[in-house]
């Protein structure tokens, strides 16, 4: 699968998992009740799906110009590294403000989720990636 087939289901797969986890820890952590976590939580993974989007593009279009097109384990942290260090930045405010806490207090709860998501990304990308095959711009040219 390739193109904007694969990103869109990529997209997907990643934010309903991560919804389904999210909720309840948020639920748990703030004592802010199911329905109020989950409503936080889609409209992290909406933004999530955007910035999803927006960086893969990205991501991809700088892979493409690599010398090697590979995915290897250092690429892969770097492709974690910046989703989830963007999604912090981008969702800061909107945790402060849904919470109804500081951003010190937001920038804290990103930076918990951050851990979590850092290696969900990861392993979520490399499963993907089993599954699905690379993209393009990871596949080696052919000569």
């Amino acid at each position: 699968m390739q193109g904007k087939a694969r990103k869109i289901v990529q997209a997907i797969c990643y934010e309903v998992i991560a919804v389904a986890c999210v909720a309840p820890a948020l639920a748990l952590m703030f004592d802010a009740g199911m329905a109020h976590s989950t409503a936080l939580s889609v409209l992290m993974s909406g933004v999530a799906m955007s910035w999803n989007m927006a960086f893969n593009w990205a991501f991809e279009r700088w892979e493409a110009r690599q010398a090697k097109r590979k995915r290897t384990v250092l690429r892969r942290i770097l492709h974690a590294l910046g989703f989830e260090g963007g999604l912090v930045v981008l969702l800061l405010p909107l945790v402060a403000y849904w919470l109804d806490i500081s951003l010190w207090a937001a920038l804290l709860t990103n930076l918990a989720l951050f851990a979590f998501f850092f290696v969900y990304a990861f392993v979520f990308q490399w499963g993907f990636d089993k599954v699905f095959d690379v993209p393009l711009s990871a596949q080696q040219a052919k000569c």
